[in-house]
């Protein structure tokens, strides 16, 4: 057995990927360095250093077999975080080299193919449901800023809807989770991640919060409770269409 340690980016496991047919591994397994564990003390460990060079060829191979909407399912996998997310991509893979240009992530009487659909049906499920349900507040710095906990890292996801939808504002979104988040300022979008100071000040936003964002928000949880009808609340719908775990970000439920 050879284990593969990665450093966790998803061109660290195309590369361990390549790096399997590369070094002809025959009974391998991956595993990021923040997940490792000693478990085979008879396991030899080969750590992986990411090549982008590599990454890009194992991408560009996959883009041929399956096509660009499998690979973005395969990424998906990748940022669902689920504990054998390499396991159900590297056999992705495999199996793709066995049937070239078949897309085999179709093919659901495989097992693990079956496992890659549930898991980005669930991911696409959440991807919809931050489009739906990100609040902004607004900042004394003009800013408008958000905070999540998605059940996935989905942030790389929603990059290009967000960035699309306000093009003309200031916008931040945080995930509180996994500490790191994504902005635009009109002329740049990225990526960022803050010290462990400027976390705390984006957990705890309410002094940072603009005067107009206050006031706006009492209108709005104002004009909610004034056009609620009692008669007509169905809790048991509402919780369907709206999971209680992202209310305490909704101004209306403060």
């Amino acid at each position: 057995m050879t284990t593969l340690i990665y450093d966790g980016s998803f061109e660290g496991l195309m590369t361990a990927i390549f790096e399997i047919f590369e070094y002809q591994f025959r009974d391998a397994e991956i595993c990021s360095q923040e997940n490792y564990k000693v478990e085979n003390i008879f396991a030899t460990v080969h750590e992986v250093q990411t090549q982008v060079e590599k990454s890009e060829r194992v991408l560009k191979k996959l883009e041929q077999n399956l096509g660009k909407s499998a690979v973005s399912q395969l990424l998906m996998v990748f940022l669902s975080e689920d504990p054998q997310l390499e396991n159900l991509i590297v056999s992705a893979v495999k199996y793709s080299v066995s049937r070239p240009n078949q897309n085999v992530l179709n093919d659901f009487a495989h097992s693990e193919m079956m496992q890659i659909a549930k898991v980005c049906k669930s991911v696409s499920r959440e991807v919809h449901r931050m489009n739906a349900f990100v609040r902004f507040e607004k900042l004394q710095d003009d800013f408008y800023f958000a905070k999540v906990e998605p059940d996935f890292n989905v942030l790389p996801l929603i990059f290009k809807h967000f960035k699309a939808r306000y093009q003309d504002q200031k916008w931040m979104i945080f995930d509180l989770k996994r500490h790191y988040g994504i902005f635009s300022d009109r002329e740049n979008a990225d990526f960022f991640y803050p010290n462990e100071w400027d976390q705390n000040k984006f957990i705890k936003t309410q002094n940072l919060l603009h005067e107009d964002e206050l006031k706006y928000q009492k209108l709005w949880q104002r004009y909610f409770f004034k056009t609620n009808i009692p008669e007509r609340k169905n809790i048991k719908l509402h919780v369907k269409s709206l999971p209680k775990r992202y209310w305490k970000y909704l101004t209306e439920k403060y």
